[in-house]
């Protein structure tokens, strides 16, 4: 009798054996045409039938080297050994029973990891719950409890979700929120450091975000300040130096919740577990989602013992969160974290990929910017004479790269970033391959 759960082969390096898409993934497309919503769009109409570590293989056999990772949620790699062992043993034993009504040990466990790994020494308990954007829409929830204020500040270019709430603080309306209002209110939206465009410090950018929320809404009036340390589909912008911690301090300083919306950039993405531990930040609640659980939903909200413990018994929760075969997963990707050191591996791939790009820079003008910490890296396009952001260029090169079997992510306010969310188990040689397939595509552009 074959083992219906022995692992599929899964190669090693990218394959292109077909037309891209495929016959297979193209009829597919037809059937998805009939049934799913059109709202549910694809980057690239490829169907996936298995990965392992970097790879992923469509229906049609083609193996493509990602670069993208689920959107930054297979960091420790797409099937992880260990994550794929834990969630098949929690499948024998508890599915499911709602925790707010007969819990179970692996919740509390997450709750004691993520108490013991998000910055800070403080006292911090969790809610778990399913999704980046449910956690969002928690953690603002639960400081507005706390402070018994209802403003919420966030940045420009900032993303944090497309439910009500958090549709209402992203920067960019298309796609996410054009026509889906209304939306909720007391929102509020201030300048953020974007150094290659305002080329401010970090203490001057700080001050110009504090002065237009003080005159906007007022400091007594904001329950929080919503921040992504690196901004994720603004274009991984990585604030200057200062300004991050000087936001803080004005935050302590006038009773706001200062919370880190860590949900792209968290889970070793950056080589420390939360990006925050590289602008010196100990966020009062920090938002945890995406790599958590190895490809699993879950996501969290930590904090301040005090600030997690002002919502009343049952106003945190839902049926779903902190599922007992999720949390088994996430309880193993933090123990692959720490017994492989893959904090390491983060710094290893920012150290080969980025000097690879700064080199891609030095031959092809389009490319302004080289950006980003750790396994989080991205490259801004824009012409050469006129500085105009190149969207044009970007869907092109990532187009092109996807039909040598290469998948990249698209990102910014304009469309005019590259961005590059590698799993932490990619090689170098395979971070290689993947650069002079890029090279290629931008002398192809440039031709």
């Amino acid at each position: 009798m074959t083992d219906t759960l022995a692992p599929t082969v899964v190669p090693t390096e990218r394959k292109v054996v077909t037309a891209i898409p495929g016959p297979r993934s193209i009829a597919l497309q037809e059937r998805r045409r009939a049934v799913v919503s059109d709202g549910v769009s694809s980057a690239l109409p490829v169907y996936i039938e298995r990965a392992h570590g970097a790879i992923v293989v469509d229906v049609d056999g083609n193996a493509f080297l990602d670069l993208g990772a689920g959107i930054g949620v297979t960091t420790i790699g797409h099937t992880d050994d260990s994550v794929v062992a834990a969630a098949r043993e929690q499948l024998g034993d508890v599915i499911h029973t709602l925790f707010t009504i007969t819990p179970y040990e692996e919740y509390v466990r997450v709750a004691e990891l993520l108490a013991a790994h998000t910055p800070g020494t403080h006292a911090k308990k969790s809610v778990l719950v399913n999704s980046g954007a449910e956690a969002v829409e928690n953690g603002v929830k639960i400081a507005r409890k706390y402070t018994g204020r209802a403003g919420v500040a966030v940045l420009d270019h900032a993303y944090h979700g497309r439910t009500n709430l958090t549709m209402a603080m992203n920067f960019k309306a298309m796609p996410y929120s054009l026509g889906f209002g209304p939306f909720a209110g007391d929102v509020y939206r201030a300048p953020n450091s974007y150094p290659l465009h305002d080329g401010l410090s970090g203490e001057a950018a700080a001050a110009r975000t504090i002065s237009y929320l003080e005159k906007t809404v007022g400091a007594a009036d904001l329950a929080c300040l919503v921040v992504e340390p690196i901004q994720g589909e603004g274009g991984f912008i990585v604030p200057a130096a200062g300004f991050l911690p000087a936001l803080q301090a004005w935050c302590t300083a006038n009773g706001i919740v200062f919370i880190a919306d860590e949900i792209q950039s968290g889970m070793a993405r950056t080589g420390a577990y939360y990006a925050s531990e590289h602008f010196g930040l100990v966020p009062d609640l920090v938002l945890t989602a995406k790599g958590i659980a190895g490809g699993l939903p879950l996501a969290a909200v930590t904090g301040r013992a005090e600030i997690m413990d002002a919502s009343q018994p049952g106003g945190l929760g839902g049926t779903f969160g902190g599922n007992p075969v999720a949390c088994a997963a996430a309880i193993a990707v933090f123990e692959r974290i720490e017994s492989d050191g893959l904090l390491a591996e983060a710094a290893r791939i920012e150290g080969v990929l980025k000097p690879a790009l700064l080199a891609l820079q030095q031959k092809y003008p389009v490319i302004a910017d080289v950006r980003g910490i750790g396994a989080m890296i991205a490259i801004e396009l824009s012409d050469p004479v006129t500085h105009a952001p190149d969207s044009a260029a970007v869907t092109a090169i990532a187009a092109e790269a996807a039909q040598h079997g290469l998948l990249v992510l698209t990102a910014g306010t304009y469309g005019n970033v590259l961005r590059f969310l590698p799993s932490l188990a990619i090689s170098d040689a395979q971070l290689a391959d993947a650069v002079d397939v890029l090279d290629a595509c931008f002398a192809g552009l440039a031709a």
